[in-house]
């Protein structure tokens, strides 16, 4: 079987490619020129390309018999947000209109659980729990957002479209890396000296992938999946990684105003140099919330896998350290 797969050289992609080779498919994999390094690696074929070029998705997926679209602009801070718009919401609608075209039999799309809403109680929240746009913080989630919708639209045209939305993966080869990647090279390098009221739901990255390739064998059209796995709070979560690092945790709570106003002014004076921000505001923004989510459907109907996430942590401390993102022995 011949796969598309958009995102190979992100972290979630590049782990979605191997569990699809391991399959057995042919994973044809569009990627830009200079991402085209990871894929051979990895097993996949890869041709160059742009998701804001219609022409150029069509083709490449011209032949394939299922098609899988992991490419997202990730950045909580941008400085033309029209190029995160237009990839992200843009490209979402060329990679489904090209499926249509080309008549795979299914497709996955991979959203974000940034774009379902959050409980007023802190409570876990599900794929039903209520969003707008005018609840999401920042333009990732607003044009991953908006990227869903479409996704939505074409899956009622009767486009075979499965929606995963994973929740913060944790694990090898975060090469970038991702915000929660950042945090764990942070503690590694010695940087978290405290913490805030917050909470995340990690899940092990080779599970998101598992989940991806369930959701194409099992996902119902049209319907949304969280991929999931533990509800913790930052402070667990530190506390966590101090068991697996072998230093103490940190014990100085702060109160949210404190990053908050830390990371306006950082922002600030970062956008007058001409550069990113290290402590950006929508992400202290979003830690004002415990982002809890409920994956009991994917459990239930895909057989989502949950691998304890203390397993997936230690693998990533291991991988940040042999990588050269942190220091092998504890700051």
């Amino acid at each position: 079987m011949t796969t598309f797969l958009t995102g190979a050289s992100g972290f979630v992609g590049w782990h979605v490619l191997r569990a699809l080779v391991s399959r057995g498919d042919r994973v044809r994999c569009l990627v830009r020129e200079r991402s085209r390094h990871a894929i051979p690696e990895a097993g996949g074929e890869t041709v160059v390309g742009d998701l804001r070029d219609a022409a150029t998705v069509r083709r490449a997926m011209r032949g394939c018999d299922v098609a899988y679209h992991c490419a997202a602009d990730y950045r909580l801070w941008v400085p033309d947000p029209a190029a995160m718009y237009a990839s992200n919401v843009g490209g979402t609608r060329n990679v489904l209109a090209a499926a249509a075209d080309c008549g795979v039999r299914r497709v996955v799309y991979t959203s974000t659980v940034g774009t379902l809403g959050l409980r007023a109680d802190g409570g876990p929240s599900d794929e039903r729990t209520p969003s707008r746009i005018e609840d999401m913080v920042g333009h990732y989630k607003r044009s991953k957002f908006l990227a869903e919708r479409v996704a939505d639209e074409w899956a009622v045209r009767g486009l075979p479209v499965v929606i995963v939305n994973p929740s913060a993966p944790v694990g090898e080869r975060d090469v970038k890396p991702t915000a929660t990647g950042r945090m764990i090279v942070d503690f590694l390098r010695g940087r978290i000296r405290a913490y805030v009221d917050t909470g995340l739901n990690l899940v092990d990255v080779r599970d998101v992938a598992a989940g991806h390739l369930l959701a194409e064998e099992r996902g119902r059209v049209g319907e949304r999946y969280i991929l999931g796995h533990s509800d913790l709070t930052l402070d667990e979560i530190l506390t966590l990684l101090a068991r697996i690092v072998g230093v103490p945790r940190p014990r100085v709570r702060l109160p949210h105003w404190i990053p908050l106003a830390a990371a306006t002014v950082e922002t600030r004076w970062a956008e007058w140099r001409g550069r990113e921000p290290r402590l950006e505001i929508d992400a202290v923004l979003l830690a004002q919330h415990r982002m809890f989510f409920d994956a009991s459907k994917a459990v239930r109907e895909l057989g989502l896998p949950q691998t304890p996430v203390e397993q997936a942590l230690a693998r990533a401390v291991a991988w940040f350290r042999d990588a050269g993102y942190a220091p092998r022995v504890a700051a």
